[in-house]
């Protein structure tokens, strides 16, 4: 359902809206349960005290008695049917004549505890007013020790009810104020950037490569402001690895389309080094086996791409294999041991051997030591040393003494497309890194800095 569509209740900011004001009623509940008992328990009281002034004047009477007509009109004044007061030494009666036989209810208001109080006070509003009751007290005036009032409960009924009902439309006035400025505040601090978020994911979700217009960096410092600015941080990265991916893809699909011609090419220069090998002739001999090599890892590449029908990298294919071999054969390829000026040191013992796919280990190598080579203009120094744990973990490191990479391309060092040097592709490091996590293996950076460059590959020693 689109969004302008959905219920009132269904969207953040009503329901926060709807429960705050919720919450609020459920305080006042709590606020009104006592409260009650102590306006029931205040209007007793203050009945009781009317009732004991007025049995106060009949000890100024003659006789303790007062004619029916004064009787009435104290009785009337102080709002009960009768009262019974005990001094130390005589009894006081107002209403005698008209005391009901039998009362409904007896209540003792000397020590009664908030739980009783609470109970007495949702009984009286049950019973509706129809009842009489007799209400014992604690007396006010020294020297008395017993006081009782008859009520006839009408009265307190309708106090409770106007009670109840004013606190009623005052919670609900309550509670929509604080609820609105309770909204409006989460509104501001929440809810509206919740929904800036939401609005950004669904249109990432829709657009995931395009750009959004008009956004702005987050400066809130609270945890809403982290989200923001980590979200939008994790869309630029999402974005640029599906334009990468796509980049790539389409190369890719370039790639195998000129593969399939490279690999016709390459078998044509094939048969010209097979022929250039029947010439006798030392300096021809030892060219054309050099490119003989050459030519013929290149035509393994294509047919392996082409078969794969895909620029990535195919399954390894393990086995022992001796390590220096496969050293001497980049070495040839990249005429390091030809040059007068350039030093290449290989520190390897004889015979030592690895677990891997030799073709893919030797393009690993070859890519660390072409790297390696085209940073050294002139001199130079290439240096390839190998170790063995005893876990038959072997560690070859690749070591040089160029400038350095720079502190920019650290951070996408093994990236595709990262290339530290003009005329670079970048895919050097990236294919060597793929190449080495599809053994099993780990290739890292071990240093680098104006003295060089080191570069560390582990191969585990058993099968995965």
């Amino acid at each position: 359902m689109p969004e302008h569509y959905r219920p009132f209740t269904s969207s953040l900011r009503s329901r926060l809206l709807i429960l705050t004001f919720l919450f609020m009623m459920v305080m006042s509940v709590f606020v009104y349960v006592p409260s009650i008992a102590t306006y029931r328990q205040d209007f007793l009281e203050k009945r009781m005290e009317n009732a004991q002034i007025a049995a106060l004047a009949l000890e100024e009477a003659p006789n303790n008695a007062v004619s029916p007509a004064l009787e009435r009109e104290l009785l009337n004044t102080a709002g009960v049917i009768a009262v019974i007061m005990r001094r130390e030494d005589k009894s006081l009666f107002l209403g005698f004549d008209v005391m009901p036989e039998e009362v409904d209810a007896t209540f003792d208001m000397r020590n009664a505890s908030l739980g009783t109080l609470i109970m007495d006070a949702f009984e009286a509003m049950e019973m509706r007013g129809k009842r009489v009751i007799r209400v014992v007290g604690m007396p006010m005036v020294q020297g008395t020790r017993w006081l009782e009032v008859t009520i006839d409960e009408t009265e307190l009924y309708d106090a409770l009810a106007n009670y109840s009902n004013n606190v009623l439309a005052l919670s609900i006035i309550i509670s929509l104020f604080t609820g609105i400025l309770v909204y409006l505040a989460l509104h501001w601090l929440m809810v509206r950037p919740m929904r800036r978020v939401k609005d950004s994911i669904v249109a990432f979700r829709r657009q995931p490569e395009a750009v959004r217009k008009g956004a702005r960096k987050s400066l809130r410092k609270d945890e809403i402001g982290l989200v923001e600015r980590e979200l939008a941080r994790m869309q630029d990265e999402v974005r640029q690895s599906l334009n990468q991916k796509n980049h790539l893809a389409a190369l890719g699909e370039a790639v195998a389309k000129i593969n399939h011609d490279l690999r016709n090419i390459l078998s044509t220069a094939q048969l010209a080094s097979d022929a250039l090998q029947q010439v006798d002739h030392p300096g021809v001999q030892k060219v054309s086996r050099r490119l003989m090599t050459a030519v013929s890892r290149a035509v393994a590449l294509c047919e392996s791409t082409i078969r794969h029908g895909k620029a990535g990298e195919p399954e390894p294919e393990k086995s022992w294999a001796e390590l220096k071999p496969i050293v001497d054969d980049v070495a040839l390829l990249l005429g390091l041991n030809e040059e007068e000026h350039f030093n290449f040191e290989v520190d390897i013992p004889d015979g030592m051997t690895v677990l891997a796919d030799p073709e893919q280990l030797h393009r690993v190598l070859l890519n660390l030591c072409r790297n390696a080579r085209e940073v050294q203009a002139g001199d130079g120094y290439i240096g390839i040393k190998a170790v063995t744990d005893p876990d038959k973990t072997t560690h070859i490191t690749v070591a040089d003494k160029g400038p350095g990479i720079p502190d920019h391309v650290l951070p996408s060092l093994f990236k595709a497309f990262n290339s530290a040097r003009a005329g670079g592709t970048g895919l050097g490091l990236a294919t060597a890194r793929d190449i080495v996590l599809a053994h099993g293996g780990q290739i890292s950076l071990v240093e680098t800095g104006p003295e060089g460059t080191s570069f560390m590959v582990c191969l585990p020693g058993e099968e995965d």
